[in-house]
């Protein structure tokens, strides 16, 4: 399984979540503790948002361990908004197009999950992009196309509500190819102003998912940065999480219902 970290707040050098941390990122992508792959190994990405409406983006699919220069941007990059990832893949071969954030226009996207049977639910999924969508695909993996079907059903205009129709599309067409459906999801995605992130699992074994206040400002991620455990608080099971101007909100997220009210989540610095 895939780790990643992502953070909303006050500008704020890449390395406070990349490099620096005790469990950074880049710790975590050959130590990971709370995940069922130790390693993630299979090349990593960064999408940050700076003065213009798209995110910059770096990737590669060396290991992040090893990528010298991933350590000098996050040290010389500061940034409101941004989102970092390592992968350990699941389906889609090792290379650059695959590697996390996906971004389309100022979309940005990242994914920790797996959509079981992916291989038989390809091309009826892809079959639901339009063509402007469609031709952006540049990679393979599951996570990408449930990021440009998420966009197919209108994540620009109504985010969670767009997430939910895509989960909901996805689990349907499972089960009436395969008779059964398996999505397990942690992703984190932003539009440049707010960063949302789901937590959401077919079977409740969703991937892990925690927050806490880092100066004036949150991160996410997908296991805690340091041994303060009272630091971070776990985000529940079918959880929506909002970060914007008022802070971090999370509501309950279950595709075959309607995204409640979001509330404040108890979360204090």
């Amino acid at each position: 399984m895939c780790r990643w970290a992502a953070y909303r707040g006050d500008p704020l050098y890449l390395e406070e979540l990349v490099s620096s941390p005790a469990h950074s990122l880049i710790e975590q992508s050959h130590c990971a503790t709370r995940a069922k792959t130790p390693t993630n190994g299979d090349g990593f990405g960064i999408a940050w948002y700076g003065d213009r409406p798209e995110p910059g983006r770096y990737r590669d699919t060396l290991p992040a361990w090893s990528d010298c220069n991933l350590k000098s941007l996050a040290r010389q990059i500061r940034s409101p908004l941004f989102l970092a990832h390592v992968r350990a893949a699941t389906g889609g071969g090792t290379r650059r197009d695959n590697c996390h954030p996906f971004a389309f226009a100022n979309w940005s996207f990242m994914h920790n999950g797996q959509i079981s049977g992916f291989e038989r639910l390809r091309r009826p999924m892809e079959a639901m992009l339009d063509d402007e969508l469609f031709n952006a695909r540049g990679g393979t993996t599951d996570s990408e196309l449930m990021f440009l079907l998420a966009l197919q059903f209108g994540l620009r205009q109504t985010p969670m509500a767009a997430m939910a129709e895509m989960i909901r599309f996805v689990e349907g067409l499972a089960e009436n190819i395969l008779g059964s459906a398996l999505v397990r999801y942690t992703a984190a995605f932003s539009d440049g102003k707010s960063l949302y992130a789901i937590r959401y699992a077919t079977d409740r074994k969703a991937p892990t998912l925690y927050a806490s206040p880092v100066g004036r400002g949150y991160c996410l991620v997908s296991e805690p940065l340091n041994d303060d455990v009272d630091a971070w608080a776990e985000i529940p099971d079918g959880s929506a999480v909002v970060l914007g101007d008022n802070g971090l909100d999370i509501a309950p997220f279950h595709p075959a219902q309607s995204v409640a009210r979001s509330a404040p989540l108890a979360i204090t610095a």
